[in-house]
C-alpha cells in the first residue's frame, strides 16, 4: 500500500504545471534574497558594534563561522549533500563579513593550485586571494600583517607530512586557526593530444609522489621534475614543448591545457589537509583541535617521550597525531608537534598542559581551533 500511495503522490506531483512550480520558485527566490540581504544587515551591525573603526579581521571569528555551518548540516534533511549546504552557507557568511573589506588570505600561488581551492573551501570567495611564490613568504606577509591569514599545506592521507610548513611553525610567532581537508583530484594535461609527445612532466613533489604508480605504469621513461606549484607546472606545461604537468581540473583552464587524464592519483581517497595560520589563538567553538610544541632536555633519555606525553592519558586526552622534528638546537635534539582533541581551554585539557608543561624544556601552544567540518 505505502508504494502505491507513493506512485499516486508522484503521479500529482508530477501532474502540477510548469508555470505554477516556476512561479513558486520566483516567489521563494525573493524570500530568499530579502533573508540573505537582512542577514547581512545583521552582520554588518555585529561589526560596527565591535569595532566601529577597525578592519574585517578584528570582527571575523572563525569559531562563531564553524558553529554555524555545523548547525546547518544537523538540520540538513537534503535533498541537497552536506557538502552542497556547507559550502552555499560558507558563501553567505563570507559575502556577509566582505562588506566592509575582503579578508586578504595568502597562499602559495600561482593561481590554480590546490590550496588555492582550500581557501576558498575555509574562507569563500568573497576574500582577497594573495597568491605568493613560496610559503615561506605566506608566512611573512601573515607575519608582518600584510595578511590577515594564510594557508599552507601541512600533510597528505598518501604522501605524509610537508616537513617545511611544521620546520616554520617552529620559528614563527604565529598560531593555527583552522584546518581545512580537501579531497585531492590529480589530472595529467599538457598541449600535446598523446602521451607519447611527452618528455617531462612538471608537479609539486607532493604531487608526483602521490601519482608515483601511475606514472610508472604509463610513462616510465619520461623525466620527472619538481617545481615549486602544480600551477607552475601547469604554467610550464603551456609553455614548454613536451611538457606535461599534475595539478587540479582547474589549472587546465587557467592555463588553457588539454586534460589527458583525470583522477591519476594512486589512493582513491588522496586527501591533504592544509593549515589556516593567523595572529590570534581563538575562543572555543564546541568541536575543537589544539596543536602543541614541545621538547625535553634529552629526548634520548630512557622513557622521555612518555614521561611527556603522560599527562595526556591521565586527563583522558586523546591525541590524534604527532610528528617530530631536528629542534637545530643541537645534535640529535627533537621538537615535537602534537594534535590533541579538545580547546586548550577546556578544563581537562588545562589541567593536562599544566603538567605537560612543567615537564618539559620546551612547550608552545601553537592553536586551538575548530576541527575540519567536512
Amino acid at each position: 500500500m505505502a508504494a502505491k500511495r507513493g506512485k499516486r503522490s508522484r503521479g500529482k506531483a508530477a501532474g502540477v504545471p510548469l508555470a505554477a512550480i516556476r512561479t513558486e520558485i520566483d516567489s521563494l527566490d525573493e524570500q530568499l534574497q530579502t533573508l540573505i540581504n537582512r542577514r547581512a544587515l545583521l552582520a554588518q551591525q555585529v561589526g560596527i558594534s565591535k569595532h566601529a573603526d577597525g578592519h574585517t579581521v578584528d570582527f571575523y571569528r572563525p569559531e562563531r563561522e564553524a558553529q554555524v555551518l555545523r548547525a546547518a548540516l544537523e538540520r540538513n534533511r537534503g535533498p541537497l549533500r552536506n557538502e552542497e549546504i556547507a559550502r552555499l552557507f560558507r558563501e553567505i557568511m563570507s559575502a556577509c563579513l566582505a562588506q566592509q573589506e575582503p579578508l586578504k588570505v595568502a597562499f602559495l600561488g600561482p593561481e590554480g593550485t590546490y590550496t588555492q581551492a582550500a581557501v576558498y573551501k575555509h574562507f569563500g570567495h568573497s576574500v582577497r586571494a594573495l597568491a605568493l611564490a613560496t610559503s615561506d613568504e605566506v608566512f611573512h606577509e601573515v607575519e608582518a600583517g600584510n595578511a590577515d591569514f594564510g594557508v599552507v599545506a601541512v600533510e597528505n592521507s598518501a604522501a605524509g607530512t610537508v616537513t617545511h610548513t611544521l620546520d616554520r611553525m617552529v620559528s614563527s610567532p604565529l598560531h593555527i586557526c583552522g584546518e581545512v581537508e580537501l579531497r585531492i583530484h590529480h589530472c595529467l594535461m599538457g598541449r600535446m593530444e598523446t602521451l607519447a609527445e611527452i618528455v617531462r612532466v612538471c608537479a609539486h613533489a607532493q604531487a608526483l609522489a602521490q601519482c608515483r604508480l601511475w606514472l610508472d605504469e604509463h610513462l616510465p621513461g619520461v623525466e620527472r621534475v619538481a617545481v615549486s606549484s602544480n600551477a607552475e607546472g601547469a604554467r610550464r606545461a603551456r609553455d614548454e614543448l613536451g611538457t606535461a604537468a599534475i595539478a587540479g581540473d582547474t589549472a587546465a583552464e587557467v592555463y588553457n591545457l588539454r586534460l589527458l587524464f583525470r583522477e591519476i592519483e594512486d589512493h582513491a581517497d588522496n586527501t591533504t589537509r592544509f593549515l589556516v595560520i593567523g595572529r590570534k589563538i581563538l575562543e572555543p567553538s564546541g568541536s575543537d583541535k589544539t596543536t602543541l610544541l614541545v621538547s625535553t632536555s634529552s629526548t634520548a633519555a630512557p622513557g622521555a617521550l612518555h614521561r611527556l606525553l603522560e599527562p595526556l592519558a591521565a586527563n583522558r586526552i586523546s591525541m590524534t597525531r604527532i610528528e617530530s622534528r631536528p629542534s637545530r638546537r643541537g645534535k640529535w635534539q627533537y621538537v615535537f608537534f602534537i594534535d590533541i582533541e579538545g580547546h586548550a581551554s577546556d578544563a581537562p585539557v588545562a589541567r593536562a598542559l599544566k603538567s605537560l608543561k612543567s615537564r618539559a624544556s620546551l612547550f608552545r601552544v601553537i592553536g586551538s581551533y575548530p576541527r575540519s567540518v567536512l
